[in-house]
């Protein structure tokens, strides 16, 4: 069956099904090409800017040095933060240790929440194209079906044609569930490592800023 066997004998609903499918299929692609360069890139430079924080004799230092690395602004913000908030506000109360923490973990959620953009439609893709396929399929049937009875004659290879262009639906969403899915569980996976790295450095920022006695 070639695409325009499809465009003339299928009808409005099919093509509007089709044409999810496409989308959901480019869209993906898109999505994890695009977010495989960048969170690639980003542990790359929170490893680097780690480094050079940690091997920089003073914080001024520190903080320009960083920047040279952090090209997606992924260590940066949480530096910031440690500008802790003047006094007269609800933000300022506490000891220092709890507004370190707070401050951190705010930037820090900040940053992750900007490097999960995209998952939410590799997780819709993966979930909803095997049942957009589906009904394609099941659409597809019933007109085959439809147009069999009024014809008034059923034989087995006017059955298999129409029946087996219809089950096509549901290899193109699965074609497009299958690919979905595995890239939100890599992008995932490296997500969650780059979490963890930037967790432990602003576990590690607090208690450097921090007084042990406090």
């Amino acid at each position: 069956m070639t695409l325009n066997d499809f465009l003339l004998h299928s009808d409005l609903v099919s093509r509007a099904l089709a044409l999810i499918l496409l989308a959901l299929s480019v869209g993906s692609w898109v999505v994890m090409v695009w977010k495989w360069r960048l969170l690639w890139r980003v542990g790359l430079d929170v490893r680097r800017s780690v480094a050079a924080f940690w091997q920089s004799p003073g914080l001024d230092q520190a903080q320009q040095r960083v920047a040279q690395f952090d090209r997606d602004a992924c260590i940066t913000p949480m530096l910031e933060a440690t500008l802790l908030p003047v006094g007269g506000t609800l933000a300022s109360a506490g000891d220092r240790r709890q507004q370190l923490t707070r401050a951190l973990r705010d930037a820090m959620q900040g940053v992750v929440r900007r490097l999960q953009w995209g998952q939410v439609w590799l997780a819709t893709a993966g979930s909803i194209s095997p049942f957009v396929g589906l009904l394609g399929t099941v659409w597809g049937i019933f007109n085959a079906l439809t147009g069999m009875a009024e014809a008034g004659q059923l034989t087995i290879d006017k059955v298999a044609g129409p029946v087996g262009e219809a089950l096509i639906m549901t290899a193109a969403g699965l074609a497009v569930a299958i690919p979905a899915v595995l890239g939100y569980n890599l992008l995932g996976r490296k997500l969650d490592q780059i979490e963890a790295e930037l967790e432990g450095f602003a576990h590690d920022l607090r208690g450097l800023l921090v007084d042990p006695q406090d």
